[in-house]
């Protein structure tokens, strides 16, 4: 690359190829001369990068599209705050054409370039003599022009600065000093030719100067002391540790393969360990190593480089290696022997103590000492434990002994170890150290003795005060029975019992209920005294537990039920304040034979039964005597109210529900007005179908052309406000809603005529019975069901106006008493007509045979209103 350098902070050209690599070098810039201190260089292009002597290199690899690129150098020194620029521009090379060679033209030979040399090696810690010369490099230009070498980089102007340096002239590089390899292992250094006017013919040569290893580091352990712990007994082979050593050398030479050995043991006897050379892993080596012997070993080792060559220097270092204690020695009593003495009833004291020998390390779990008793010990009257800082055998009593059942009492102790016993390798097992403990009771005078000492007596719930529970009697243990012993229950306790002092029976002085505070917990703890002739005393304990008992009845929790058509079964549920097993399963039964006989029970749960009827019964209010058993057989007594009614809903029932429930009334002044007003109104409705009907009857007659005005066209007539209150009586009195009455000899009928509207059958209430229904009761059928008798009638209105008139009763603000007198607009003049419909008599119904023959579009309005 032919690279041209202009001067100071003036536009640098490169003439460069068209295609560059990446990391290629484009050429060199002379920062110096545009700014003697740069601190600060930068590229205004990406592409490019600017070393500090001012080279140039491509950071990826880059084609020239156009002939020319431009970039700018900056350079910043900023402790003078001055900033220059450099202008670089690249302008493409132009391409030679390849010429072509004859025959006759001479063939250029290939020659070896010297300004490309080998790297430079130079001896570590050389002794001279200084300067001394490593290197020469030289450039085939310098054949046809006058060529100065030059470099820089590390060693020359970088630190180490002053190592090396250049001749200007010949290119002969030279060392001035030695080089320590460990700190400085090689150099790169920036080699230069250029001319007296400043062209580069070359381009800048990278050159390496490599610092070839001298062994002058010797190794080194990482640790001053390596300590390893291994079990005494091993085998040979187990591996113990190991032991680390560097060296600063050069790696992978001579200078750094090391070798490791024991130069010596400490004690030393057979040797213990063995050493890896190569990896430094100590291994056990003799097979039998016992911590009781020898606690632990000491070791001097050594390693050294250029594979353990007697010329390679060398190292040592020390490593202790602790014989763990493994429990290969059983313990052993020092006696096989002992005597001992203790006073009768005495508890939890120290009898005796006992010792081992064990030699294990002391303290481990090898030589803890573990004590059991063996025999002699079956009421468990004696413990041994272990004291731990002196690892004795303590046995203390912890039951008291009886002089009258045994004077003397044998017992066979043993010991064990915490850990397990490992046998020893060439060693035979031993069986478990034993030893005999002859223990002597002393007699003495002792008081009064309960048997047993705790008593539990079961009360029954709510007992009547007197009760006798029980019995708790002492014994004299010198004489065996309890002849002038005394009784008594100290102050201070629970008082729901007392005790007779001479023959020791417990009776109650409360009623024991588990619903009173303190007994909640339904146990008492009571404690006795027994007081001989001589004043010795002996205690005892008295457990009153209250057993629950069957104090409450089972009653029923709902009482009061509605049912309705549908008749469906009501469930009766119990509840019992006791607890098992004086609570459920339950039993019902009804006590009276006359309901028995309409109404059953069949169970549903251990709690619930159902209630259902037998058969078909009337419509009313049963009062059912119900007795519930609990399961310890006591009974209760209850009275459950069912309201049968004839509604869908049990809310249609509840003011029916309210007026039989009622009982004796006072009726007050409004009520009494409502029922003279309601009589009045009754007898003018009366009146009023029976003279427009008969008079309907008498004059009322069918043409035979009546066909013809069965249809005609009327004026249209807005509706009336519908009322909707059930407890007003709907009354008919349009043309085609009416009624008209007829009398024949001595029995006057009432006929109300069924139309489009409410009518004495669609009224029907929570309760009501409506006129359909009691006319269905009994009599005989009407030639037409729309006609009632005025006994019907009678039947029918008589229960509503009663209803009316207790509602009247309990409404203060008479609200139901505007209801019976109405007024309603005048809502025009009836057809010319007459009416269409039920409202002719007997006669004019049977003259309807021209229905049959009406065309087709009035059947087609006939069959439309018979649907509706």
């Amino acid at each position: 690359v032919l690279s041209l350098c202009c001067e100071a902070c003036k536009k640098v050209i490169f003439h460069v190829p068209s295609e560059l690599e990446a990391d290629t070098l484009v050429g060199r810039v002379d920062l110096k001369e545009c700014l003697q201190s740069a601190e600060f260089i930068s590229s205004s292009d990406g592409n490019f990068k600017v070393l500090e002597d001012g080279s140039v290199y491509t950071t990826s690899a880059l084609s020239l599209s156009a002939e020319k690129k431009t970039f700018t150098i900056l350079l910043k020194d900023i402790q003078e705050q001055v900033q220059k620029k450099i202008h670089v521009a690249l302008v493409k090379e132009e391409e030679k054409t390849p010429k072509t060679r004859h025959a006759r033209d001479t063939v250029l030979k290939r020659t070896k370039r010297r300004w490309g040399p080998i790297p430079s090696v130079m001896i570590e810690n050389s002794l001279g003599p200084f300067p001394l010369q490593i290197q020469q490099v030289q450039s085939d230009t310098a054949q046809n022009y006058t060529i100065y070498y030059s470099a820089s980089g590390p060693g020359i102007d970088q630190d180490p600065k002053g190592l090396f340096y250049i001749e200007r002239e010949t290119g002969n590089i030279f060392a001035t000093r030695a080089v320590d390899r460990e700190q400085y292992p090689s150099f790169q250094i920036i080699c230069f030719a250029t001319t007296p006017d400043g062209y580069s013919p070359e381009v800048p040569l990278v050159h390496t100067i490599r610092i070839e290893d001298d062994n002058d580091n010797a190794p080194y352990f990482t640790q001053d002391l390596f300590e390893f712990c291994v079990p005494e007994n091993s085998r040979p082979g187990v591996v113990v540790g190991k032991v680390i050593a560097e060296d600063r050398d050069e790696p992978y030479t001579l200078h750094t393969t090391l070798k490791y050995r024991i130069v010596s043991q400490t004690p030393p006897i057979t040797p213990a360990f063995s050493l890896h050379g190569d990896t430094g892993v100590i291994s056990v080596l003799l097979p039998q190593l016992d911590r009781e012997l020898v606690p632990s070993y000491t070791l001097l080792v050594e390693v050294r480089d250029m594979a353990g060559q007697p010329f390679g220097l060398c190292t040592t270092g020390t490593v202790v290696i602790k014989i763990e204690d493994t429990n290969d020695n059983a313990p052993s009593f020092k006696q096989l022997q002992y005597e001992t003495r203790v006073e009768e009833n005495r508890v939890n004291v120290e009898i005796l103590r006992v010792s081992v020998v064990d030699l294990d390390e002391p303290g481990s779990p090898g030589s803890g000492a573990v004590y059991e008793i063996l025999r002699g010990n079956d009421d468990q009257a004696f413990e041994i434990t272990t004291d731990k800082s002196t690892n004795e055998g303590i046995l203390c009593v912890v039951k008291g002994l009886d002089y009258e059942t045994a004077k003397q009492r044998i017992l066979v102790i043993g010991v064990n170890n915490e850990a397990p016993y490992l046998l020893a390798p060439h060693s035979q097992q031993l069986s478990q150290s034993t030893s005999s403990v002859t223990v002597h009771v002393l007699d003495v005078d002792e008081g009064p003795v309960f048997k047993p000492c705790l008593l539990r007596l079961d009360v029954k719930e709510c007992e009547d005060i007197g009760t006798a529970i029980g019995r708790f009697v002492a014994e004299d243990p010198e004489t065996g029975n309890s002849e002038g012993i005394r009784y008594r229950i100290p102050p201070g306790q629970c008082n729901w019992i007392n005790i007779d002092d001479r023959s020791g029976e417990v009776r109650t002085v409360r009623v024991l209920d588990r619903d009173i505070g303190e007994m909640r917990r339904g146990q008492c703890n009571v404690t006795v005294l027994a007081i001989d002739r001589n004043g010795k005393t002996g205690t005892g304990t008295i457990q009153v537990c209250i057993v629950p008992g069957n104090k409450n009845i089972p009653r029923i929790t709902q009482t009061d039920y509605i049912m309705c058509r549908d008749r469906k079964p009501i469930c009766l549920t119990a509840q019992d304040g006791d607890e098992a097993p004086y609570s459920a399963p339950f039993v019902y039964r009804i006590t009276d034979r006359e309901l028995a006989s309409m109404w059953k029970l069949t169970p549903h749960d251990d709690n619930s039964w159902y209630l259902s009827p037998k058969s078909d019964i009337p419509y009313g209010i049963y009062e059912i005597p119900v007795s519930v058993i609990d399961n310890g057989g006591k009974i209760g007594e209850n009275t459950v109210r069912v309201n049968l009614c004839d509604c869908v809903t049990p809310t249609e029932c509840d003011g029916r529900s309210r007026q039989l429930a009622g009982g004796n009334v006072t009726l007050g002044l409004w009520a009494i007005l409502a029922m003279i007003l309601g009589s009045l109104l009754l007898l003018l409705i009366l009146i009023t179908i029976c003279g427009c009907c008969g008079a309907g009857v008498m004059h009322r007659q069918v043409t035979d052309d009546c066909a013809n005005h069965n249809l005609i066209i009327s004026n249209t007539e807005a509706p009336g406000e519908e009322v909707m209150d059930h407890n007003i009586i709907p009354l008919q009195n349009t043309c085609d809603q009416g009624g008209y009455g007829v009398k024949t000899g001595e029995q006057q009928t009432f006929e109300m005529v069924k139309g489009r509207g409410h009518t004495l059958e669609s009224v029907k209430g929570a309760g009501h019975q409506t006129l359909g229904s009691v006319k269905e009761g009994g009599g005989q059928p009407m030639m037409d069901t729309c006609r009632y008798s005025y006994s019907e009638w009678h039947n029918f209105t008589h229960p509503r106006l009663g209803e009316k008139v207790h509602l009247c009763r309990q409404d203060e603000e008479q609200k139901h008493s505007e209801d019976y007198l109405l007024s309603y607009n005048y809502e025009g003049k009836g057809s010319l007509a007459g009416s269409v419909g039920c409202c002719s008599d007997q006669h004019e119904e049977e003259a309807l045979d021209f229905l049959d023959q009406l065309e087709p579009k009035f059947r087609t309005l006939a069959e439309t209103c018979i649907k509706r």
